[in-house]
């Protein structure tokens, strides 16, 4: 997406007023000064992504998401909990990470 791409729907979020003022100066500076998210940072905290040795219970999952998101361990375990309440999609979301995501 170009330049002008954003600072257009920049000014369309503001005019339906999605962003308020000062949200719309300081995204604009953003834009301006070249730093638009092009998803790099994400790939790069997702592979920044490991499993705990430290903070681990079963697999270290919850851990090593609590490590790169700067939540607490227990908020992860516990939301596993609750979506394993949920038809087991937290089990199986756990034990997918638990298979897929490298141990430090």
């Amino acid at each position: 997406m170009t330049i002008s791409d954003e600072l257009e729907k920049l000014a369309d979020l503001h005019q339906r007023g999605a962003l308020g003022d000062e949200e719309f100066s300081r995204a604009k500076a953003r834009v301006l000064a070249g730093d638009v998210g092009s998803g790099a940072p994400a790939s790069a905290a997702i592979n920044a992504l490991r499993r705990s040795r430290d903070d681990r219970w079963v697999g270290g999952v919850c851990g090593g998401l609590a490590r790169i998101t700067g939540m607490a361990s227990w908020v992860w375990r516990l939301g596993f909990t609750l979506l394993a309440l949920c038809g087991g999609t937290g089990v199986l979301f756990y034990l997918l990470m638990w298979i897929f995501v490298p141990q430090d």
